[in-house]
């Protein structure tokens, strides 16, 4: 790494006599679901037109991104803006270096690019300092998505604890929901997860729901991590118990994430614990099945509670990633000036409309002055932009989302379904984060997790799968827990406390 930091620091404190960055063109790199937009295309034209502004980017696959963005942190050839993870440690090191402009006392003669929420903005930030313009996600999107009509076929309520959900997976196992005769179905539906321990997975919110810290908590005057507490261990012998029953997938550690849906589309489970808009999916599912009855299928209930009734609920980190601005290409703070007011205007209402929806007239109309309703794309007669390319464009964006409204107009089909899930959302996210668990520590960065969080990341939440599949006991999973201490987590412990502790001051 001693290269990288070179290489950042010379890029970033090179002399001023290269060339300025021309005003009237914008350089990104971003991240791509899906297909990469046509710059002589629709979209990007629109784009360009809205801003004034001639628009260079770089399209990387989502699956490529990590690896290209540490091969242009250690270039010479920043663009002026990139999407990044103000986490990862590569841009850590490069904002720490210098590589990106501090925006922490910048952003108030932007209207459209102040936070909109200060815990957010403190979750992505990098021990108190702004280095990026999060991307706005909701805060709380934590939920369980239930078979409905499963839950009428074996005549019980939507859950309310852990333990009606325990009920309910067992009669999901058991009673045979699906009226085939057969004993082929289970509850519980967990994918393989890619991430790291309190990386937003089914476990870390069920561990939340018992009362574990969200990643890291206080306990007796200091930060733990979640996983060294007694909620932790009694919240994972509640799952092995659904596990060794049959109510979990049996393939729940290998169970490819971007197949989640298909076990429950094909009959063989009933429970996904994920963000919310998952039900729209399942509409969306049983919409293709059956266009009559698929509202009568899908029903979900906000965060649940303890069996003693308290309530602890999942929030998420209310962003994902940040617009980071190089310090290489953008040199002067007259450039700064000019690529803030782009991203503002790329924020404004008319910015988000455009950004989400794509183009009035080809993409979408405007109904009673305030709505819009999506094209039907289906329909010959209407000419459409490419797929994928509002989603590709939103990424450039501090605000849009397809999961959020309120700043563009929200992407939710008409039927009655759709729009009694968006109105039952928006009420179990309200009442959810009153009682939500944020992460104290997200705001930090502990140099020794920097360093040596490739060799420590991943032993618990991998001990936490041989556990749960039973090829690890209780005593081997706490056994590992002491060598993540033993591997660096002591000194990452004692970071943490000492810069949680100077974040207040």
């Amino acid at each position: 790494m001693l290269t990288l930091t070179v290489a950042l620091t010379a890029s970033a404190c090179s002399g001023g006599d290269a060339p300025q960055a021309d005003p009237g063109t914008i350089t990104f790199m971003s991240k791509l679901f899906g297909t990469a937009p046509d710059p002589k295309g629709e979209m990007h034209q629109a784009v360009e037109k809205f801003l004034g502004k001639k628009l260079k980017i770089t399209w990387v696959p989502n699956a490529e991104y990590t690896e290209k963005l540490n091969v242009t942190l250690a270039s010479d050839d920043i663009p002026q803006v990139m999407v990044v993870d103000p986490h990862l440690p590569a841009f850590v090191k490069a904002a720490q270096a210098g590589a990106f402009w501090d925006l922490t006392d910048k952003l108030d003669k932007y209207p459209n690019l102040k936070p909109a929420d200060a815990q957010t903005a403190l979750n992505a930030s990098i021990n108190g300092k702004t280095y990026g313009l999060y991307r706005m996600r909701p805060l709380l999107r934590s939920a369980v998505v239930i078979r409905k009509d499963w839950l009428e076929k074996v005549g019980l309520d939507e859950p309310e604890t852990v333990d009606d959900l325990y009920e309910i997976a067992k009669a999901f196992t058991e009673k045979d929901p699906d009226g085939n005769g057969k004993k082929d179905t289970y509850g519980l539906v967990i994918p393989k997860w890619p991430g790291n321990y309190a990386s937003s997975s089914p476990y870390d919110v069920i561990e939340t729901w018992f009362g574990a810290p969200n990643g890291w908590g206080e306990r007796d005057g200091k930060i733990v991590p979640g996983f060294d507490t007694p909620e932790f261990l009694e919240a994972n012998r509640w799952l092995k118990k659904m596990v060794d029953g049959g109510m979990v997938n049996p393939d729940f550690a290998t169970l490819d994430a971007a197949k989640w849906n298909d076990p429950v589309q094909q009959n063989r489970g009933g429970i996904i614990i994920d963000v919310n808009i998952r039900s729209r999916q399942w509409l969306d599912l049983f919409y293709e099945q059956d266009k009559e009855t698929y509202g009568d299928k899908v029903t979900m209930v906000g965060n649940l509670k303890r069996s003693d009734g308290k309530k602890f609920s999942y929030p998420f980190t209310g962003y994902l990633d940040s617009l980071a601005i190089s310090k290489q290409s953008v040199r002067t703070e007259a450039e700064l000036d000019n690529v803030l007011k782009t991203l503002d205007k790329l924020a404004t209402k008319e910015g988000q409309v455009l950004l989400t929806n794509g183009i009035e007239g080809r993409n979408f109309e405007v109904e009673n002055g305030d709505t819009a309703a999506l094209i039907n794309e289906d329909d010959p007669a209407v000419k459409t932009v490419q797929n994928d390319v509002d989603d590709a464009f939103i990424q450039l964006s501090t605000k849009g989302d397809v999961s959020i409204g309120g700043i563009a107009y929200q992407r939710v089909p008409s039927g009655e379904p759709y729009q009694e899930m968006l109105r039952l959302q928006k009420e179990l996210v309200e009442e959810d984060l009153k009682t939500a668990v944020h992460n104290v520590a997200l705001p930090v960065v502990s140099p020794t997790a920097v360093a040596k969080g490739a060799q420590i990341d991943t032993i618990v939440s991998d001990a936490r799968i041989k556990y749960l599949s039973g090829t690890f006991t209780e005593e081997q999973l706490k056994a590992e827990i002491k060598r993540w201490y033993d591997s660096g987590g002591t000194q990452v412990a004692a970071e943490i406390n000492d810069l949680v502790s100077k974040l207040g001051q």
